[in-house]
């Protein structure tokens, strides 16, 4: 965890919403000058800071709204915080809570150094990390339909179907193999959005790969040249990083991609696990899906799990395996170098 603790004449904290933000300002001696509830308007909001424009800082809780926020006090050179929402939560958490309370609390912990800050991603790279992640979700959605149809055809206890679905050749004659009408305009239904999805999907990766230029192309090539990873996964964990150097150590890497389980401990005994949602899981199902595809296509990673396996149990083994990978693309950005089979598995 991490806190905003630089010193200012003013301390802006707002409570934001889609149509509505609360605002406080507070001097440095925590005398309230400014305490308002306003449209989410850039204008309204600009008059409303103006007279301390000189020396201020605007803090905000990691809502989703947040980006226009960010964007307007970068263009005006203010300087903002984002505030890690979990984080926040158990900081200033209390027993009555409105608009006005929250945004007086936030702008309190901006001033008293006890801000939990998260990372506010750059604008450049904004919009083609939330498209990448659109894609990932529509990709979930077309998996969704193919595993609806095996359903129905388990759930009717018919033969398999013993061809692979995700081509659209292997699909044709799918609908008539139930007898019940109903059935049928179900399964011609998911195989109609599958269709779909099969003419968006390229659509949106081609344009993904038209905005990666502008991304470092070396640090795409030496993210391939591990085993399993494509051209859309190395740019979907380039753009969930973001940049590399606001890790510290692999254990802070690993920590956001919820790669490590935290523990909590108190008088020196265990007192369980909590937090695991703290990180990014985008960030998370990249890599994982990455240690799955290196498993399949390398012998040498299915040799080395098998030995984690006789240590461990087979689910901790592929958990030990993940981190392992997670560890490799941290050093692969960090270092600027490419995959070293025999440093992976050398220790």
């Amino acid at each position: 965890m991490k806190f905003y603790n630089q010193q200012h004449k003013f301390y802006c904290g707002i409570d934001l919403h889609a149509r509505k933000m609360y605002v406080c300002i507070l001097d440095q001696k925590g005398r309230t000058k400014v305490h308002q509830n306003i449209d989410t308007d850039p204008k309204t909001f600009f008059e409303l800071i103006f007279p301390y424009i000189q020396n201020v800082v605007v803090a905000v809780e990691c809502v989703f709204c947040w980006y226009w926020l960010a964007d307007l006090c970068a263009e005006h050179k203010i300087p903002f915080v984002l505030g890690h929402a979990l984080y926040m939560k158990a900081i200033h958490g209390g027993k009555t809570k409105n608009d006005k309370i929250d945004s007086y609390k936030i702008a309190a912990l901006l001033r008293g150094g006890n801000l939990p800050m998260a990372y506010p991603y750059p604008a450049k790279m904004r919009a083609t990390r939330d498209l990448l992640r659109r894609r990932m979700h529509l990709v979930n959605k077309r998996a969704e339909l193919l595993a609806h149809i095996q359903n129905t055809n388990t759930q009717y206890n018919m033969e398999e179907i013993g061809k692979n679905l995700g081509k659209k050749c292997h699909r044709r004659d799918i609908a008539q193999r139930f007898d019940d009408p109903a059935t049928q305009l179900a399964v011609q239904t998911d195989i109609e959005l599958i269709n779909f999805y099969d003419q968006l999907l390229p659509k949106i990766e081609a344009y993904i790969e038209r905005c990666a230029q502008q991304h470092d192309p070396n640090a795409l090539y030496r993210l391939r040249t591990m085993p399993g990873i494509g051209y859309i996964l190395a740019l979907s964990i380039l753009y969930e990083v973001g940049d590399i150097t606001r890790f510290q150590t692999v254990q802070d890497f690993c920590s956001y991609a919820r790669l490590i389980r935290p523990k909590k401990e108190s008088d020196g005994k265990w007192a369980g696990t909590s937090n695991k949602k703290i990180g990014n899981h985008h960030l998370k199902h990249a890599i994982n899906e990455a240690a799955m595809l290196f498993l399949r296509r390398s012998e040498m990673g299915q040799t080395y799990r098998l030995r984690l396996e006789k240590q461990h149990d087979k689910g901790k083994s592929y958990g030990i395996f993940t981190h392992k990978i997670g560890r490799a693309v941290y050093f692969m950005l960090k270092n600027n170098k490419p995959f070293n089979a025999k440093k992976f598995f050398g220790s």
